[in-house]
């Protein structure tokens, strides 16, 4: 038998179908008639059941594309991954896989994916004439005796062919004799028995024995038969047979009943007496499964279970039952027990298909898995239900005899990266039993998340001076999606400094996120500066976010303090300050003034007095710097006083810087002057002869000079504006206020007047004296008197000589 065999089933509304194969995918979801084929049983290996894929609208190049396969819990069949043909994979014995089933058909599911579907096919197996007719028995051994009258029947052993239709067992013959016929009759079941009629008395004096050949046939084409041996022995007369009280016993047994159940008890009773009366019972023709599973008591016909019951193995069981007497007369009975169904097979869940890893990111309705459920009990134990453990986003779609698994919410890997999901299949028994099964779903990262700083913003403090390359702060995110999509890196993306500056300053590390300082910080030009950090993961597209990085500079003590005020002149000669006599005590006579770049406690300055003229004669403030005449001057107190200031700040250690205040006791500078002449301050024999000398050239150029002042005086009158601050001729004293430049902070000094010789490019000495005074001045200067002019030029020598004496001991 070859693939020749393989025919579709004809008629079925799908078969239309099968005319447009183009159109077939658009039906699938609507296919809900399986596809049929039959088939001889004992095809060869590899013999062609059908044309599946053709029959399923697919091409050729779909068979291996959308991976057509079947599956089923035996496999006999393969699909050709060239043509898609369904072909015999195993050998196909009906018997064996149908048993005593009338209709035997296998069921397959056939899988194709891109997308996943799933179809039901049928392949009946029909059966072929490969059995031949058997008796239980090779001999049948009769007693008949010779007072039976003719028309007796005695029931035979009936012949068993596992083929169904017309390869069944079709018919019985008798060798051919002059004393028995034989009658074919039919049981309820629709199987046929034969029965042995006696045609004329028989004379055990003349034959003893009877010699008969019982032959089986089919149907099949050729029939095949069977025989069995009947050997009749003629006894004396026992002329009554037993009879039964019914001819067919019926009773239904659970299949949960225990081995050495009673089953039933069949009767026959015997009109003769005595050892004629005396009834066996045995079971005639009975299959060796119902042998093994049913025990008979051959004295009182009581029938047991042997074994236990299984309805969904053998759902009825036929016996013939044989009551004989002592003479050899025999009648029998049929015997059927129905078993019934009890709920104890526990469904059982079959996965067709399983994607058992999806991405986060797939849409609510993504098929996960597909799978079906049996039960092999039958009626309401055998209906199922499915359900699913709790607190998962999934759920259950079913569509016939399958089921989907699908997604019924949106997932998040960050909260749940796999989820074990357990599938239930209850049925409708009672009590109800159930079976589970449980799916591991592995979830796949996408790139969903951005990385998050650990704080909104970041404030770092950064002493000045700092070694260049030290690290001063560092910035973390995290990102909980994984692999490149969770990697991140770091960059600076915006700040306060210039762009071009900004690489100079400092630098991150990408992949730890430590800043670095690249230069040294000098909190004097830099206090603060802001920087904008970017975290940005690898994802496609990548995800990123942003922080701020506030960094304060902070202040070391790098500064010492810088003096103000008093200053020296443009010619490096120091400046005097002038105290009138008649001052009280508490007289603001000047100010230091200083400053310090640094910031907080290394900027806060205080004043000390290192050395005075007369450490009584004048107070220092601490924190102002304002010097004040601390009593009034004496008739012994000097002219010209002295102080050395030191002005330290708050650092640790402190800075300081010294300045040293020449003061001048004076009611207007002609006091001054001679005043400077008269009481100079004690010094060694090299400064007196220094300034004797000096004191000699001045008496000796008096005229010379004399001249040279009137020629500026004169020069200075046609000139359209005069020199500032000089006191020595017409229009030559002016106010000037002393601000030092690049001054940011501290207290400023007072206005004072400052005066110079005029008509010099460096000053011979400077005053710092009040306003009047320096009018008071002019207007000797400007007087046109002889006596003015010969004060005149008496002051410039002594003037010249003072001068000389000042710079040397300042």
């Amino acid at each position: 038998m070859g693939g020749s065999c393989a025919h579709r089933r004809p008629a079925g509304p799908w078969q239309v179908l099968l005319m447009f194969p183009f159109l077939l995918p658009l039906f699938y979801p609507a296919l809900s008639e399986p596809i049929r084929y039959a088939i001889p049983e004992e095809l060869p290996k590899g013999s062609v059941v059908g044309r599946l894929a053709k029959d399923l609208g697919l091409s050729v190049l779909d068979v291996s594309a959308r991976k057509l396969r079947v599956s089923a819990e035996k496999l006999h069949f393969s699909v050709d991954a060239e043509s898609g043909d369904l072909l015999v994979k195993d050998r196909i014995d009906r018997e064996q896989i149908c048993k005593e089933r009338r209709r035997c058909e296998l069921q397959l599911e056939a899988v194709v994916e891109n997308p996943l579907n799933i179809f039901d096919v049928t392949v009946q197996i029909e059966d072929v004439n490969d059995h031949a007719p058997q008796f239980h028995k090779g001999e049948i051994n009769l007693e008949i005796s010779e007072s039976t009258s003719p028309g007796m029947r005695t029931i035979l052993e009936s012949a068993e062919d596992p083929d169904t239709g017309v390869n069944s067992l079709s018919k019985y013959q008798l060798s051919p004799n002059d004393y028995f016929s034989l009658v074919v009759k039919d049981n309820p079941d629709g199987s046929k028995y034969p029965e042995l009629v006696l045609q004329k008395t028989l004379d055990r004096e003349s034959q003893s024995t009877h010699h008969l050949v019982l032959t089986a046939l089919d149907g099949g084409d050729p029939p095949r038969s069977g025989t069995a041996q009947i050997r009749i022995l003629v006894v004396d007369a026992n002329d009554n047979p037993p009879v039964f009280s019914q001819d067919v016993y019926r009773v239904s047994l659970r299949e949960d009943a225990p081995p050495g159940t009673s089953v039933l008890r069949v009767s026959a009773t015997d009109q003769d007496e005595g050892i004629n009366a005396e009834i066996t019972y045995s079971f005639l023709g009975a299959a060796d499964k119902a042998q093994h599973v049913f025990s008979l008591d051959s004295t009182t016909g009581n029938i047991i279970t042997r074994q236990p019951l299984d309805f969904e193995e053998v759902e009825r069981y036929t016996m013939n039952v044989e009551a004989k007497d002592r003479g050899s007369l025999s009648t029998q009975c049929k015997v059927i027990i129905e078993v019934l169904d009890e709920n104890d097979n526990r469904p059982e869940i079959v996965i067709t298909s399983l994607s058992d890893y999806i991405l986060e990111n797939s849409p609510p309705g993504t098929v996960i898995a597909l799978f079906k459920t049996r039960d092999r009990d039958s009626g309401e134990n055998g209906v199922v239900r499915c359900s699913l453990s709790r607190d998962v986003p999934f759920k259950i779609h079913s569509s016939n005899r399958y089921y989907k698994l699908v997604t019924d919410a949106s997932l998040d890997r960050e909260q749940d990266s796999e989820y074990n999901v357990t599938i239930t299949a209850t049925d409708r028994g009672n009590p109800p039993l159930s079976s589970s099964t449980t799916v591991i779903l592995h979830i796949g990262d996408v790139n969903d998340n951005a990385p998050v700083f650990q704080q909104v913003s970041y404030v770092v403090h950064v002493s000045e001076n700092n070694p260049p390359g030290a690290s001063i702060a560092q910035v973390s995110a995290s990102d909980p999606d994984l692999g490149p999509n969770g990697h991140v890196s770091y960059s600076i993306v915006a700040s306060d400094l210039e762009p071009r500056a900004l690489s100079s300053y400092v630098s991150v590390n990408p992949q730890s996120g430590v800043v670095f300082a690249q230069r040294a910080f000098d909190h004097e030009q830099l206090r603060a500066f802001e920087l904008t950090l970017q975290a940005r993961d690898q994802g496609s597209p990548a995800l990123s976010a942003n922080v701020s990085l506030r960094v304060l500079v902070g202040d070391l003590n790098d500064n010492a303090p810088r003096v103000l005020y008093p200053a020296l002149g443009p010619d490096g000669s120091a400046l005097f300050d002038m105290v009138p006599r008649a001052a009280e005590p508490g007289y603001l006579v000047t100010k230091v003034v200083a400053v310090d770049a640094d910031s907080g406690h290394n900027a806060w300055l205080s004043y000390h007095v290192l050395q005075a003229s007369d450490p009584g004669l004048f107070s220092l403030g601490l924190r102002t710097g304002e010097v004040r005449t601390a009593r009034a001057l004496g008739d012994r107190d000097a002219a010209r006083q002295r102080l050395l200031v030191a002005v330290r700040d708050g650092g640790r250690p402190p800075l300081s810087a010294t300045a040293t205040l020449h003061l001048v006791f004076a009611d207007n500078l002609q006091e001054v002057l001679p005043d400077l002449n008269d009481h100079p301050e004690p010094s060694d024999t090299q400064m007196e002869l220094q300034f004797y000398l000096v004191v000699a050239l001045a008496l000796i150029s008096v005229l010379f000079l004399l001249a040279i002042i009137l020629a500026i005086a004169l020069r200075l009158r046609q000139s359209s504006s005069s020199a500032a601050g000089v006191c020595f001729g017409k229009g030559l004293c002016s106010k000037s206020k002393q601000v030092p430049p690049n001054y940011s902070e501290g207290t400023l000094p007072y206005a004072y007047n400052l005066c110079v010789p005029g008509g010099q490019t460096n000053s011979e000495f400077n005053f710092l004296t009040s306003v009047d005074h320096c009018s008071a001045t002019q207007d000797i200067l400007n007087n046109k008197d002889s006596s003015s002019v010969l004060l005149a030029s008496i002051l410039t020598p002594s003037i010249e000589a003072d001068k000389t004496f000042k710079q040397v001991s300042i």
